[in-house]
């Protein structure tokens, strides 16, 4: 780009910016850092990852990409520091990849022929993790319990679920969205790309707390919950159950949520109340933490009076 030109796309670009009509977009740039920790600060190893499949069921279709980088980052505040690597594979599936994978991300058959994810390359990155966070856990860690069964161990951290997007008036919680407020754009749908877009989207300053994305989620993930399965709930309760937040497990036939330790006995009466008619149940509840929670594996509830 000669001066003349760089000067005229400067000056249009200033225009834009001072002018409320218009918002402006940068490609995303990658970047390996975001700063030099202060001396003294104790740092944390975190992993973003991601990955490509050949559809959207996470307990049968397969990997055919697989992204992540590998970061430190400052606890106490959430800031993130520097990316100490990265990885990303393509893997073949064995299988024809469905046209409706390949219109979504771009990958085809030829280009996963022969390809295969280095399993321990993966477990010497992530192994010592503080935390993996991924833009859709309850996806991407069945997917990656289901391939590599260390990811089993590991805790994870969601930035779709354990941010309050709506709360930070962002009303949408797509990844491209999100950055699009933070004006940015990029290349989505490419495993390692999704994975740097996300993190330079975790280090912005949210709008209404002002803590950044990673804190929102390191506030969260550590926290431990109940779950809380209503069996035998009538079926007349089922809109109820729905619009209090609770998922139909279709394989063991009951309604489900999460909560923490301490609302159990306020949602045991409003179960009760609202569900049994004021008589006496059994409920199944179990303890999720980082280490399990998102994850698909059958949980192992005790039955309790309610």
């Amino acid at each position: 780009m000669s001066n003349t030109s760089q000067m005229n796309t400067e000056l249009a670009l200033a225009c834009l910016i001072n002018d409320e009509r218009y918002r402006v977009l940068t490609r995303f740039t990658s970047r390996d850092s975001y700063g030099d920790a202060p001396g003294g600060v104790r740092l944390s190893k975190g992993v973003i990852l991601d990955t490509e499949t050949t559809g959207t069921n996470a307990s049968e279709d397969k990997v055919i990409e697989l992204g992540l980088i590998v970061f430190e980052y400052d606890a106490l505040t959430g800031t993130p520091y520097r990316i100490l690597a990265a990885y990303n594979s393509f893997e073949d599936p064995g299988i024809p990849i469905p046209a409706g994978a390949t219109r979504v991300n771009g990958i085809t058959d030829e280009m996963v022929l022969g390809h295969r994810i280095d399993d321990q390359r993966v477990k010497d990155l992530v192994e010592d993790a503080d935390i993996v966070i991924a833009h859709n856990s309850r996806f991407d860690r069945a997917v990656m319990e289901r391939r590599m069964p260390f990811f089993k161990t590991m805790p994870w951290g969601c930035s779709l679920t354990q941010i309050k997007w709506e709360a930070e008036d962002i009303p949408s919680a797509k990844l491209g969205y999100i950055c699009y407020t933070y004006g940015f754009f990029f290349e989505a749908h490419r495993a390692e790309a999704d994975c740097r877009a996300l993190l330079e989207m975790l280090h912005y300053p949210l709008p209404v707390s002002g803590i950044t994305g990673l804190k929102a989620i390191l506030n969260e993930y550590q926290k431990e919950e109940v779950s809380l399965a209503a069996v035998n709930s009538p079926f007349h309760s089922k809109d109820a159950l729905k619009a209090r937040g609770y998922r139909w497990e279709g394989t063991e036939k009951f309604w489900h949520t999460s909560l923490s330790a301490e609302l159990l006995d306020d949602e045991t009466a409003w179960l009760r109340a609202i569900v049994h008619g004021g008589r006496p149940f059994q409920m199944g509840i179990s303890k999720v933490s980082a280490f399990n929670r998102f994850s698909d594996r059958p949980i192992q509830r005790e039955m309790i009076p309610g």
